[in-house]
């Protein structure tokens, strides 16, 4: 019998359909009472990965080169319960198993486990408390883990796996004071209160030379911003390992990048010795939240008052324990990224208690410009309005305009991850910190996870208590005395994330400002990549390494310029 072409290639594919359709994916995960007798919350991950190099739990990112994820919610996950994960369960980047190339992958899940806050808000939500490790889901301790193992995906897909987690990854050690660098861990009332639980604050601080032998001087504070530190880094009391063998960073393109990082460490101690060099206090904080790994160090809705905790209770206690002078003309904010908006943000929330601000390549501080979306005018954060083709918004680029990712590449990695902004990534936080609490009191959403389609209202309230250029524009009758002279911004103009943006719209109305004029200083990196701190005669990847001390003769003039009359310029001034 004959049948017209046509209809033989359609039977073709509607038995190639068939066929894909029909591959089967079922495999459950479980985890033994050696980790736990007890029943537990959190996102249990699944991965896969075709590189043998490492667990598949250190190899999910969103570039050009990521392993797949898969997630679900789990409540009341009971030891020895098998939990299933079939072709309905969404992914990265395939959104389902059944989308998965036949082959062989190394194959591992992990639970991300999650505690139950009854907050002062009166809502009570499951996040995942920080233990130590600057919530990180695959180094958390406490979160439990399966070895990994090789398993072949063929055409059918893959039947009656089982994947038992064994392990839980142990307690980190606490760091230990040195002659040099003090560690202090103390409980935040504001906070235990919103978190209705105890909740704390920590800083690594480093002392002067001549801390003890000068009990008469009381110091300037310098204050980092930036992400979890698990210590205070770049300082070394001794010259590079001889026995270090070179590494290569990929990043910045440098062979024996580690050498380079203990010698600059190495020689930042070299000028804290120095005779000439100013006697400072510089804290490092540790403000982890169940969001993310640090606080963004303002007040917010769903994460509570961590600006008001770290400004009038942490930093007090500093200045107490380790004799800082204690007024706001003697602290200086600094960092970068995520630290540089702080500075910024933290300078324009707390005008009176800082003295100045040095904001690299800060997170968007004018929400026109959050990377490539305008919150106020787009419709949608993944994709160009266009009638006729579909054209996604970028999120990472290097120097020469090359693009690795998506911003709808990053916000699904992070709905596989966690969901209600849970995912301790950067999309998450900042909504974890900008937005109001819904009303089941995890953050509202600014877009739909999904879709990208923009939330106006979430974005008004944003613009309100978040966009620093629209504070400063709307505020700067009241602010501008207040902040003359302390604002000082750096980027690079071929920021990885377009930050450069922002800080384009940010420097239009400060150059505007006459009533006072702000007196500050914005400048940019030629063709320097994130995180360009304000180095004009040194690579990135060297001036990254200096922030510690890059700054401080800025410091030092505004000091000269600003301090009251009766101010302690000389206890501190000792060589």
């Amino acid at each position: 019998m004959k049948y017209p072409v046509f209809t033989l290639i359609g039977l073709l594919l509607v038995l190639g359909c068939q066929s894909k359709n029909s591959r089967d994916f079922e495999i459950a995960v479980s985890f033994s009472d050696t980790t736990s007798t007890e029943a537990l919350d959190g996102r249990l991950l699944l991965m896969l990965s075709t590189n043998d190099a490492k667990e598949p739990r250190f190899q999910i990112n969103a570039g050009k080169d990521p392993q797949l994820i898969f997630g679900m919610d789990v409540t009341g996950m009971q030891p020895g319960e098998k939990i299933t994960f079939d072709t309905s369960v969404f992914g990265f980047p395939y959104k389902s198993l059944e989308d998965i190339p036949p082959g062989e992958y190394q194959v591992q899940a992990l639970l991300h486990v999650y505690e139950t806050f009854n907050l002062s808000t009166g809502h009570t939500v499951q996040l995942p408390m920080d233990n130590g490790e600057g919530q990180q889901w695959n180094r958390s301790p406490g979160n439990v883990y399966s070895t990994p193992f090789k398993m072949t995906i063929d055409k059918n897909g893959i039947q009656n796996t089982n994947i038992v987690m064994d392990k839980v990854i142990p307690p980190l050690p606490e760091p230990e004071d040195t002659e040099w660098i003090k560690h202090i861990k103390i409980r935040s009332e504001k906070l235990s209160e919103f978190w209705g639980r105890d909740m704390y604050l920590g800083a690594h601080v480093l002392l002067p030379k001549g801390f003890e032998e000068h009990p008469e001087a009381n110091y300037p504070l310098m204050i980092f911003h930036g992400h979890f530190p698990d210590d205070f880094g770049g300082f070394r009391t001794s010259p590079p390992d001889p026995n270090l063998e070179p590494d290569y960073s990929a990043r910045f393109d440098v062979k024996g990048y580690n050498i380079i990082q203990q010698q600059e460490a190495y020689d930042f101690y070299t000028r804290w010795n120095d005779p000439d060099f100013p006697r400072f206090l510089i804290i490092e904080i540790q403000h982890p939240t169940p969001y993310y790994d640090d606080s963004y160090a303002v007040n917010s809705a769903s994460q509570g008052p961590y600006g008001d905790a770290i400004t009038y209770e942490l930093i007090p206690y500093i200045e107490k324990e380790f004799r800082g002078i204690g007024e706001g003309w003697s602290r200086f904010l600094y960092g970068g990224s995520t630290g540089g908006w702080e500075a910024l943000a933290v300078q324009v929330k707390y005008p009176q208690e800082y003295n100045g601000c040095f904001a690299a390549c800060p997170d968007p501080i004018d929400f026109r410009a959050y990377c490539l979306t305008n919150i106020y005018e787009d419709e949608n954060a993944y994709f160009y309005p266009s009638e006729h083709k579909q054209l996604e918004v970028p999120a990472h680029r290097d120097y020469l305009g090359h693009i690795q990712t998506t911003v709808r590449e990053y916000n699904h990695l992070e709905l596989v991850l966690g969901t209600k902004s849970r995912s301790g990534q950067q999309w998450d936080i900042w909504e974890a910190t900008y937005s109001p609490q819904a009303e089941d009191g995890y953050p509202q959403r600014l877009w739909d996870k999904m879709t990208g389609t923009i939330n106006p209202e979430v974005a008004e309230y944003w613009k309100e208590n978040y966009d620093l250029r629209h504070i400063l524009e709307r505020d700067w009758a009241k602010l501008g005395a207040s902040l003359r002279g302390k604002i000082h911004i750096y980027c690079g103009d071929m920021d990885n994330y377009y930050l450069n943006n922002a800080v384009y719209l940010m420097e239009d109305f400060l150059e505007s400002t006459t009533d006072p004029y702000y007196d500050g200083e914005v400048d940019y990196g030629d063709r320097a990549e994130h995180c360009w701190n304000g180095d004009q005669e040194n690579p990135n990847h060297i001036s990254r390494l200096r922030y510690n001390s890059m700054y401080v003769p800025k410091i030092m003039k505004r000091i000269a310029e600003s301090a009251p009359k009766d101010a302690d310029l000389t206890s501190w001034r000792y060589q």
